[in-house]
């Protein structure tokens, strides 16, 4: 009856009806989990909404607004929308007070508290439209400052390219990064935006292995990643917090011509331990 179950779901896989999970070790089992099933705000026991500019210089202004469970998913909307920026001061060097107003706005969320985990397996199935200026994440940052805590990007998207990255503490303790970029192409560009695709990343002692609808994207040798500024520590020994976000500008590129709003939809997170 298994060995059935598993020829059914390959063919529907063939068929674009399913997402390929790579093989789960039957000692995972399901330890936290996030279905997004009741309408509202992201349950505050879990998550935390960023607010105003982040990072990168990106065009956006976070905002709790833009985030709600709704139908069964985690919706982070993008919005062209004009938004006054309350921190504003005029001439200042940080780009976060000197922009007057952000033109877009959108939502980030963090997990916090004791929901964060290390040496497991996360299953995260997620859809976007792969369009000019759109910049969504599916991504863990530990504890402490950045990056000597480490950040592993399950999912980063932008300019036609499906990346996924590690981060840790370089020399003088400038950001190192492990990356790996894939076209779109590779993944059905043609019927990219209707579907829901499934991320998936298992971490253990020796490596972490990161995978887009059964294709392997990229794994990380545990032992060649340790922190170069300060003690050589390897920050994916400790746990990590899960982020989403949809950012718009930067990397993301020119979204004048991208029609807003645009949704960053997220079926499920999921988190097996052995």
């Amino acid at each position: 009856m298994r060995s059935f179950f598993f020829l059914t779901l390959t063919l529907m896989a063939a068929l674009g009806e399913v997402s390929v999970i790579p093989s789960r070790d039957p000692n995972y089992k399901l330890v936290w989990a996030d279905e997004f099933d009741k309408d509202g705000p992201p349950d505050p026991a879990r998550w935390r909404s960023e607010t105003g500019f982040a990072r990168n210089q990106e065009l956006q202004w976070y905002q709790a607004e833009n985030s709600k469970c709704q139908g069964g998913f985690l919706v982070i909307e993008a919005r062209k929308e004009p938004v006054k920026n309350p921190n504003f001061a005029n001439g200042s060097p940080d780009w976060r007070k000197n922009r007057e107003s952000a033109q877009y706005t959108s939502g980030s969320l963090i997990t916090i508290g004791t929901n964060e985990w290390h040496f497991g397996r996360a299953e995260i199935r997620a859809r976007f439209k792969a369009l000019p200026g759109l910049w969504p994440a599916i991504w863990t940052t530990g504890r402490g400052r950045w990056p000597h805590a480490g950040e592993i990007d399950i999912m980063e998207f932008y300019q036609g390219k499906i990346l996924a990255n590690f981060v840790w503490a370089g020399p003088g303790g400038k950001d190192h990064w492990a990356s790996s970029h894939h076209s779109i192409e590779d993944f059905s560009k043609e019927t990219w935006d209707e579907k829901f695709h499934l991320w998936v990343s298992e971490w253990d002692q020796e490596k972490i292995t990161i995978y887009l609808d059964g294709k392997l994207l990229t794994t990380l040798i545990m032992k060649d990643c340790l922190n170069q500024n300060g003690p050589p520590v390897n920050p994916f020994l400790q746990p990590q917090h899960f982020r989403f976000d949809l950012a718009v500008g930067a990397n993301g590129g020119d979204p004048s011509n991208t029609q807003f709003p645009q949704r960053f939809e997220v079926d499920y997170v999921r988190f097996y331990q052995k």
